[in-house]
């Protein structure tokens, strides 16, 4: 009888629960469709593996599907549109690299110009990631000095790149200007191919964020010189900072953000974004994410408005300095 009971409380409170969160979507003006989390960006990359991370822990949260759609196309701009020309009530959400915010001034297209600070609604920062300095073994060379003068010398010359215009591209600038190297840049879709011609010596060097490294420095066929940040990273805290290195100016990032169509009702957006705050504080969501070498991060809309139009600001003078176009 007692075990009864126990079983019945239980099922009363897995159905208060149920309610509460259901109850919980529609006072912020969800309706019961499924709600869709655009990536515009193939399967199995960062963006893509976070997005399905936050949608498994959306779902029972909001107690409606949550499903993740890979728009891919046109450097990112096919998905990045179709978002924003959704309707705004938060059932159409795009989880974006801050790519987003340097496309629109490397294509120059129409389409293309979307700010997502102001055409789109920011919702929250759900990670950042550091880019790294990494050079192939066989090159011997061991620090940033070594690389700056084997550069000099005329040894090492060229870098491989996941695209024009990725923020890989823009550090390597950067790095130029700042040093007075001159490597010219092998620009590859995507790191994939980039890391295969790196580790099969075909070219000696790369700006990079960690992941797809990861298994290559712990194998010591790569070697990461320094890292793009202002303070070092956690996961290679044995590696400086260009800054430490007398370099300061080198210094970008990377970092993955949600976002939805402009115009969203505020309820939604505070009901989403406390969600995916309270989420990325999940220990088994942050562990996940360490195995990626992203760091969770979190925030308010405003704050993720703000970095979102500093960017676009930053990376429009830069990508005019340096001369940058598509491939």
């Amino acid at each position: 009888m007692t075990h009864l009971v126990s079983r019945s409380r239980r099922a009363v409170t897995t159905l208060l629960a149920g309610m509460a969160l259901s109850g919980l979507a529609q006072a912020a003006g969800f309706s019961a469709k499924p709600i869709t989390i655009v990536v515009a960006f193939p399967a199995g990359g960062d963006t893509d593996v976070l997005a399905r991370i936050l949608a498994e822990k959306l779902t029972p949260r909001l107690g409606q599907p949550v499903i993740v759609e890979n728009r891919t196309g046109g450097s990112g701009v096919i998905g990045t549109t179709f978002v924003a020309r959704s309707q705004p009530d938060g059932h159409t959400l795009l989880l974006a690299p801050n790519t987003i915010a340097i496309t629109p001034h490397v294509l120059q297209t129409s389409a293309a110009k979307i700010n997502p600070a102001q055409d789109l609604t920011p919702i929250t920062q759900l990670a950042s990631q550091s880019l790294f300095v990494v050079v192939e073994k066989s090159t011997g060379v061991n620090s940033i000095k070594e690389l700056i003068s084997s550069n000099k010398a005329g040894k090492l010359q060229t870098y491989a790149s996941p695209g024009s215009g990725t923020p890989m591209h823009i550090l390597a600038e950067l790095f130029d200007k700042a040093a007075g190297t001159k490597f010219q840049q092998i620009p590859y879709r995507g790191s994939a191919p980039a890391i295969a011609d790196l580790i099969g010596k075909h070219v000696p060097l790369m700006y990079s964020t960690l992941g797809p490294m990861e298994q290559h420095l712990k194998a010591g066929s790569l070697k990461a010189l320094a890292v793009a940040d202002a303070v070092r990273s956690p996961f290679l805290p044995q590696v400086p900072t260009l800054a430490e290195l007398d370099y300061p100016s080198a210094q970008v990032g990377a970092w993955q953000a949600l976002f939805g169509p402009k115009n969203m009702p505020a309820d939604v957006v505070e009901t989403i974004n406390k969600h995916c705050n309270e989420i990325l504080k999940m220990p088994e969501v942050v562990e996940r994410m360490t195995t990626m070498s992203i760091q969770a991060k979190g925030g308010t809309p405003a704050q993720m408005q703000a970095l979102a139009q500093s960017d676009y600001e930053k990376y429009s003078k830069l990508v005019k300095e340096f001369n940058i176009r598509a491939d």
